[in-house]
């Protein structure tokens, strides 16, 4: 009886904690102003997903044939909703590695949560870091670019100064035309501003059109 209470205790503990584990990679990302992960759904996911695996892995844990049956059955599920990027797709492995880790002992699932939101936060002040030594070590993409402050100039020449810059997402021409489509993103709202006065003296400039997030 008292070894069942103390199993339970256990189990309870472990659940928690991965729970825990999930939700604080949820809430690191947030404050490293992730805005894809801040969604209901992100948040839901990132705290049921170690948990399901904990349970899943407990329960099979020694047990060959419901191993060879819950492998069935879960070979039926599929995620079939597209993942946005690379980064989205290790996060989810992550919170499936630290519910195994929590079924194995809980230390190895612990440290793997303080690893994984160490890394993103360091990553992070990195960033600033060398932001203001105006040095930019992540590239946006086009998809990341709508979360962040974007610059859209119209000219009627090619402008070598953009096309130099890193923030720089797409180019479109018309050399027929000479219509020139610039857009650039940053997480700075500085270096957006930054851009639009230098560019604002360029004599080949038509328009310019700012979107601050």
């Amino acid at each position: 009886m008292i070894a069942a209470i103390v199993n339970n205790k256990v189990l309870l503990q472990s659940v928690f904690l991965a729970m825990m584990s999930g939700l604080s990679i949820r809430v690191m990302l947030s404050l490293v102003k992730q805005k894809w992960a801040s969604t209901y759904h992100h948040t839901m996911s990132y705290t049921l997903l170690p948990v399901i695996t904990f349970v899943i892995t407990t329960v099979i844990t020694g047990n060959i044939a419901l191993s060879l049956g819950m492998i069935g059955a879960l070979s039926i599920v599929r995620f079939r909703n597209p993942v946005k990027n690379p980064f989205e797709l290790v996060i989810f492995f992550a919170l499936i590695t630290i519910g195994i880790s929590m079924s194995v002992d809980i230390k190895f699932g612990l440290l793997l949560a303080l690893v994984i939101n160490f890394t993103i936060f360091a990553s992070y002040l990195f960033e600033i870091v060398a932001r203001r030594f105006d040095f930019h070590i992540f590239t946006l993409s086009f998809e990341e670019g709508n979360s962040n402050n974007i610059i859209e100039i119209q000219a009627n020449q090619e402008i070598d100064l953009l096309h130099d810059s890193k923030l720089l997402l797409q180019y479109v021409t018309d050399k027929k035309s000479k219509d020139f489509h610039y857009r650039l993103a940053s997480k700075s709202r500085e270096d957006i501003e930054r851009i639009r006065r230098e560019i604002s003296q360029h004599q080949g400039v038509l328009n310019i059109e700012v979107k601050f997030y």
